[in-house]
């Protein structure tokens, strides 16, 4: 005796051979089953930076307060260094599927299956729009609908060219001059076909409409960093406690190489271009840190308060001290306090939510600062991608500073304002949210459209 059509239908799907043609009645099935939209979110890259932990927290936050109905699988790359516990702590209802595409297929039995049970994948943010091959292989092997929830695509930075970098206006004006053929050809085929396209700033968003591509939804969307609701404050407040951390009346600073050395994080050997970023991040991390040094000597002279010094990435623990703490003068550095330990970014938010500012050359510790009404300056390297554009798109342009433009004095400038009216500065912070927090309910509306017509 044959199946039934659904049952044919849904064995089908989940060995990955249903064709596009018959996912509208496999949809419309779904629908009159009444069953949850069921999302699959595809993200968490890695584990050694609280910036690359906290966007997944963020979008499933997101996803949980404006569409609490969905059921949610994460599609995670790596979850190390305690990443995996600390999301299943606080989402105990999310699935986790691991693996990854090979041949255009799920190369996981736990994979396949999450593409056949779920309605709709999403993009999860990302640097370079990385995972975007895995969006044209869902499409092709299920028909159903995929979407974007914040990316930055640096059309020449990505290209592996100029690598000495530039300010965000002349990223700008670089991407802004290319053809309007310049995007390959698979990656418009998946922009092309995708529900909705959210990019965290609009030097991509503009680059896309350039090209032409056809997405019916390509808006601004702010990073999910800035929806990660959690803080730990039980650990946060104890170490503030220890190390004399009082409620808004310290800061705290990270720092950062030009280049990330993933092969040292990861114990692997040298890629080709390893030896000219060391040299650059040689070159200049000594006097990129010393303007943030001075900024510390200035406030902690000033106002008599105290800093901490901490990183962002596993490979910066190390660096703040001794980047950071150990050649400032000693009477400044009685008031700093070293974090000696990476951290989760929950623990992070928690101390950063009671900070008078947090000043960062790394550009996620800000985002989690501003959530929690906090302060923040971004100062911004000019080898980082044309992603430092997000502050001023949400209205944080005053707190961003490029490295090679501002000198130790002038960040102190600005913090001194802060100091001085440090009611006025937070207001503009919530004030900040206030805007984000409206550009991300319209990425969920996006997304709720696109499970409803899955």
């Amino acid at each position: 005796m044959p199946l039934p059509r659904r049952s044919f239908l849904a064995s089908a799907v989940r060995a990955g051979l249903a064709a596009p043609a018959v996912s509208p009645w496999l949809r419309a099935q779904a629908r009159r089953a009444g069953r949850p939209p069921r999302i699959l979110l595809r993200g968490s890259w890695q584990s050694v930076n609280i910036g690359d932990i906290g966007h997944t927290p963020g979008a499933l936050n997101l996803i949980e307060r404006h569409l609490p109905e969905a059921e949610l699988t994460l599609w995670p790359t790596e979850l190390g260094h305690g990443a995996q516990e600390f999301l299943q702590k606080a989402f105990p209802r999310l699935k986790i599927a691991r693996g990854t595409v090979t041949d255009g297929r799920p190369s996981t039995p736990e994979l396949a299956q999450a593409w056949a049970d779920n309605d709709v994948l999403v993009h999860g943010l990302s640097a370079g729009f990385g995972a975007r091959a895995h969006l044209g292989a869902w499409h092709r092997a299920t028909g159903k609908p995929y979407g974007v929830f914040g990316t930055t695509f640096d059309p020449i930075n990505n290209s592996g060219r100029n690598v000495e970098g530039a300010t965000l206006d002349v990223r700008r004006a670089q991407i802004q001059a290319l053809p309007a053929t310049h995007l390959d050809a698979e990656t418009r085929w998946i922009v092309d076909r995708a529900a909705f396209v959210f990019a965290r700033e609009t030097t991509t968003r503009d680059y896309f409409k350039a090209q032409g591509v056809r997405t019916p939804i390509l808006e601004y969307g702010p990073d999910t960093q800035l929806a990660m609701n959690l803080s730990d404050r039980a650990r946060g407040d104890a170490f503030r406690a220890a190390h004399g951390l009082e409620e808004g009346r310290f800061i705290c600073v990270i720092p950062r190489l030009r280049y990330t050395p993933y092969y040292r994080i990861h114990n692997t050997s040298r890629r080709p271009g390893d030896e000219k970023k060391d040299a650059i991040n040689q070159a200049t991390v000594e006097s990129d840190h010393a303007k943030l040094r001075d900024l510390m000597v200035s406030y902690v002279r000033q106002t008599g308060r105290r800093v901490m010094a901490c990183g962002e990435m596993t490979y910066q623990v190390q660096m703040a001290k001794e980047v950071l703490v150990d050649p400032l003068p000693a009477d400044v550095k009685r008031n700093v306090v070293w974090r000696d330990t990476y951290w989760m970014p929950d623990e992070a938010a928690a101390i950063y939510a009671r900070a008078a500012c947090v000043v960062s050359v790394e550009c996620h510790s800000p985002l989690i600062s501003l959530h929690h009404g906090t302060p923040a300056f971004y100062v911004r390297q000019p080898t980082d991608t044309c992603k430092g554009q997000m502050y001023r798109d949400m209205g944080a342009g005053d707190w961003i500073f490029e490295i090679d433009e501002t000198s130790g004095s002038q960040l102190w400038s600005r913090l001194e304002e802060i100091c001085r009216d440090p009611a006025r500065a937070k207001a503009k912070a919530r004030a900040i949210m206030t805007f984000v927090e409206g550009r991300q309910k319209r990425m969920v509306d996006a997304l709720r459209e696109a499970a409803a017509g899955a």
